[in-house]
């Protein structure tokens, strides 16, 4: 197990939002491979590959706000050995062309990846319509779908580097707001490889996307009071690595899961999934209990939906405490 340092350990920590490194690194890929198309609908400015489009006009096409269609003609493309990069909205990439992604790429196993923005309440005072809770249950319940939500914008742009490679449909979740930026250029990054960002022996925290700098914030916290917690940044979600899930539920004998998504069909249930087949061990989860989202500051609806480091840290000692 290779234990990476995280950043913010060592030097105030800048923040940027994932859907901005995303476009810069579409731009940058786009000129060393040829065979990268882009799709968009309506939405580029927001997305970022408004980038792309500029500098490859001939690669890039702007499908309207016909989500379902762009599917059906990024499968197309992808037959044609095109690697095409789809983006929109996460509620609409997943919501309203469910079926086309499902039926039309997944089904065929066609080479396409979505990669779809604003996800989770950190949107903000879009409200409920666009916060897109549910993204990762719609997602990793589709055979062939490999699901990934990258922790800060250095992760991203390795993920999207290693889903050019990758054969197969991707759905990567990024975000509209700034977040912090927790890993180096050397982390590692492998697609269904967790990275684990700090040891301890009392318990685990598993996290995505933005919730593991939360996670991190808790376990420092925690060791204040004495309890040392592994975390885990679970980039992706499915595959979920399994193996160094187990190996540090073993270690801690109590695990807990962050994620900024309803607690049903997400990391949390990927992890309880895992644990119940392999070795169970007391858990907690924190996630989006049963709830639609709602207009607000992200801080604020932070706090409100529970997703707090704090959170974090009052679900890790209960789990601590069942030891």
């Amino acid at each position: 197990m290779t234990v990476t340092t995280p950043k913010q350990q060592q030097q105030p920590v800048k923040k940027e939002a994932t859907r901005d490194a995303y476009g810069q690194t579409l731009l940058e890929l786009g000129e060393t491979n040829k065979n990268i198309v882009v799709l968009d609908a309506d939405l580029a400015k927001s997305t970022t590959t408004l980038k792309f489009g500029k500098k490859f006009p001939e690669r890039f096409f702007d499908m309207g706000i016909a989500e379902a269609n762009m599917m059906n003609t990024a499968a197309g493309l992808a037959t044609c050995g095109k690697i095409p990069f789809v983006s929109t909205f996460c509620i609409f990439a997943t919501g309203r062309a469910w079926e086309q992604v499902r039926n039309t790429i997944c089904y065929s196993g066609l080479n396409v990846k979505i990669a779809a923005t604003h996800g989770g309440v950190a949107v903000g005072a879009d409200g409920s319509s666009h916060q897109c809770i549910e993204d990762f249950a719609l997602m990793s319940s589709i055979p062939t779908m490999t699901v990934i939500e990258p922790c800060d914008s250095i992760e991203t742009r390795k993920a999207i580097k290693a889903v050019v490679d990758h054969e197969g449909p991707v759905y990567i979740r990024l975000g509209r707001s700034p977040s912090p930026v927790i890993t180096e250029e050397s982390t590692p990054f492998e697609i269904g490889k967790a990275n684990v960002l700090r040891e301890g022996k009392d318990v685990t925290i598993a996290a995505c996307g933005i919730m593991v700098p939360n996670a991190l914030k808790a376990a420092e916290d925690l060791s204040a009071r004495g309890i040392e917690a592994t975390v885990i940044n679970f980039h992706t979600i499915k595959p979920l690595d399994r193996k160094t899930l187990v190996m540090c539920a073993k270690r801690t004998g109590a695990v807990v899961t962050a994620e900024q998504h309803v607690l049903e069909g997400g990391l949390g249930a990927a992890v309880a999934l895992a644990l119940a087949r392999e070795y169970p061990v007391p858990m907690e989860a924190v996630g989006i209990d049963n709830r639609f989202g709602q207009s607000g500051d992200p801080e604020l609806l932070f706090r409100e939906y529970h997703l707090t480091p704090d959170d974090i840290l009052q679900a890790a000692l209960r789990a601590y405490g069942r030891k």
